[in-house]
């Protein structure tokens, strides 16, 4: 594939948005051809990562697109975060699973682009035409003669690129893309405690601030005595924020380290006002049925009708929500686990009234995210903190903080129907569902908006679904898989209970619905071979998912009440990287056993209950089960992943192991 300089720069345009090319000065100091890819006179190779990583492996995908064309290993890519700059490094957020749909061409274009011209500065020297001369290892080959890539720095800077066509390597070349099952770049880092999170940031001179958040939904700050919070030694300053600017509200109290910081909050004696301290999630649960959009007429006798209920979910990162700020006259500096730096820049800096040059955002690893981190309240509280400071500051949560102060999964109630044939499949479904919006996002106060992003519904079934929504009691925000995690479980299991009541087997009633020569239906199929026959004693569950350009088909297995085995067969078209896909999901299956099996937010007198990971009961590695994941290779365009397992997992185990399904958790009371 030949592309030209104007194509390469007109490509990274339409998918990342505008990108700059290097300044004069970098491209003197090394070969720059680009913001992404570095080469300096000694050989080694910087590749800049545009966007953040949680967890979902950001960081080796760019590695592993760079070293591919630019025929070297992946230890020979040395990485540098991007800062928030969406002017120069395109547009930086990431979630919706967009990161490889959106990276994956604009890194190998960059990376190609550098090889390109290291391979004409190399036949130039030579003398001998450019289809002669080839890149391996870092250096580029003509016969015998072999050139480093260090060595031609300077003169492939000095190439025009326009002047050189720019070839991608063919799939059927690729050396590492699809082919190795190299584990995470910052993987050894992690796992020996030197990868640096947001948690870990710490600038010099930093104070640390802790928040006493609001003592029930919605309350705010009617008197603070801080006297004794100010006479704990180590305790610098006490401020109250305010809900407007500064996060959710609450007193902040800034020390000069964790526990004197924790030991004045405990000293604080704070009076509250407003909000709905005899708030209860059971209520709201019962409101939300009320509202269930009116059943629609059925075209035929109606065979089955059922209602499910949908708990609050919390997203309970393993790095608890933080971030670092030093506000000084000339500007603001950012160090934070956030999921967009570049728009968090932009909103900076209109908040503050300051110039965006004079705002740096820099996105550190972090912990999980899940959707949570693309919103700014820690940011924000950090910022007010330092303001008053005077100095960086870091604003940690507690896990206590996190679990009853977060932007929650929307809680929802669900009415489906249907009506069937004689052999008892469906032939008419209707769906009506009651929820809330996403507070966080306005955009979602649509019902056409939450049914175009929860309604995948992938059979062959005619049918309808209603919307209905209710003004959210609480703060709510995105959650792995948004709204498709709801609507994909509830649509599921009642297509199960329907094969269940007709004597249907799972798989089969599912290829019938489907067409033959589909990616979902080969993912069925593949998920439905690897995982055999139900062996005596179990019971399986099925369920399958068409969402962010890639397909899944999961089969779950239980025994005695417990899942023992999830077989996942997934297409996300090109396999960039094997091994970070079967994590990916890997993760999605055990959120799906975690929220089937028992983890849901309550709120009882106005506060959230759950506290920890004692009663947020999420899975623990002896609940896991064997998990088996199929790669479906085809020839569609690369697909997202991070939020695809979700839904059709948590489906799948709930069929297993609880019927009839009512509600999530299984076999508990919901709210």
């Amino acid at each position: 594939m030949s592309i030209s300089r104007r194509a390469f720069l007109g490509g990274v345009l339409v998918v990342s948005a505008p990108v700059a090319l290097p300044s004069a000065a970098e491209a003197a100091e090394e070969f720059a051809p680009n913001v992404f890819v570095r080469v300096d006179e000694r050989g080694r190779i910087t590749a800049t990562v545009p966007t953040p990583d949680s967890g979902q492996g950001v960081r080796t995908m760019v590695a592993l697109l760079v070293a591919e064309e630019l025929a070297v290993g992946l230890d020979d890519v040395r990485l540098e975060q991007a800062h928030g700059d969406p002017a120069r490094f395109g547009s930086q957020g990431v979630g919706n699973s967009f990161s490889a749909r959106r990276l994956h061409e604009p890194m190998r274009r960059a990376a190609a682009t550098a090889r390109c011209l290291l391979v004409a500065a190399a036949a130039r020297r030579w003398g001998v035409p450019v289809e002669e001369c080839s890149a391996r290892d870092g250096a580029v080959r003509h016969g015998r003669r072999v050139l480093r890539y260090g060595d031609l720095a300077r003169e492939a800077a000095a190439v025009d690129p326009a002047t050189v066509p720019v070839t991608l390597t063919p799939p059927e070349r690729w050396r590492l893309l699809g082919r190795t099952s190299a584990g995470g770049v910052d993987a050894k880092a992690v796992v020996t405690g030197k990868a640096r999170y947001g948690i870990d940031t710490r600038p010099p001179g930093a104070l640390v601030a802790v928040v006493l958040r609001p003592q029930w939904i919605g309350a705010l700050v009617d008197a603070v005595d801080d006297r004794a919070a100010r006479a704990v030694p180590g305790v610098v300053a006490v401020t109250t924020l305010d809900p407007a600017t500064s996060g959710q509200g609450g007193v902040a109290v800034i020390a000069r380290s964790v526990p004197e910081a924790l030991r004045g909050r405990e000293a604080l004696r704070v009076t509250w006002r407003g909000g709905t301290p005899t708030a209860d999630s059971r209520q709201w649960l019962a409101d939300l049925e009320a509202a269930l959009p009116a059943v629609p007429t059925a075209p035929g006798p109606v065979a089955f009708e059922a209602t499910y209920k949908l708990p609050l979910l919390a997203h309970a990162p393993m790095e608890p929500m933080n971030a670092t700020a030093y506000l000084t006259a000339t500007g603001l500096t950012v160090w934070a686990p956030t999921q967009d730096p570049g728009s968090l820049r932009r909103a900076l800096a209109g908040q503050l009234g300051l110039a965006e040059a004079d705002v740096r955002v820099e996105a550190t690893l972090a912990g999980g995210a899940f959707g949570r981190r693309i919103e700014s309240d820690p940011v924000l509280e950090a910022v007010a903190c330092s303001r008053v400071a005077g100095a960086p500051v870091s604003v940690l949560w507690t896990r206590d903080d996190d679990l009853r102060h977060d932007s929650y999964r929307p809680m929802s109630v669900h009415r489906l129907s249907a009506v069937v044939d004689a052999s008892g499949m469906p032939t008419w479904r209707a769906h009506g569902v009651a929820t809330w919006p996403l507070t966080v996002f306005p955009f979602f106060d649509n019902p056409a908006v939450v049914k175009a992003g929860g309604d995948h519904f992938p059979y062959a079934v005619p049918g309808r679904v209603d919307v209905a929504l209710r003004a959210a009691p609480l703060r709510t925000g995105f959650w792995r898989a948004v709204y498709a995690g709801q609507f994909q479980y509830v649509e599921e299991n009642f297509l199960s209970e329907l094969g269940h009541r007709a004597g249907l087997d799972q798989v089969d009633l599912r290829r019938r619905l489907l067409p033959a020569d589909s990616r979902l239906r080969r993912a069925l199929d593949a998920a439905a071979a690897r995982a055999g026959a139900v062996r005596p004693g179990f019971t399986r569950g099925v369920a399958c998912h068409d969402d962010y350009g890639s397909v899944i088909a999961v089969v779950a297995d239980a025994s005695e009440g417990r899942v023992r085995r999830v077989t996942a067969a997934v297409d996300v078209g090109p396999v960039l990287h094997p091994s970070g896909v079967r994590a990916q999901v890997e993760g999605g299956v055990m959120d799906a056993l975690s929220t089937v099996s028992g983890a849901q937010i309550t709120v009882r007198d106005g506060r959230v209950v759950q506290s920890s990971f004692r009663d947020y009961a999420w899975a623990r590695i002896d609940q896991a089960p064997d998990i088996d994941v199929v790669l479906v290779r085809s020839d569609a365009p690369v697909g997202g992943l991070g939020e695809l397992a979700y839904p059709p997992a948590a489906a799948a185990i709930a069929s297993a192991i609880g019927r009839p399904v009512t509600g999530m958790p299984v076999n508990a009371e919901v709210g």
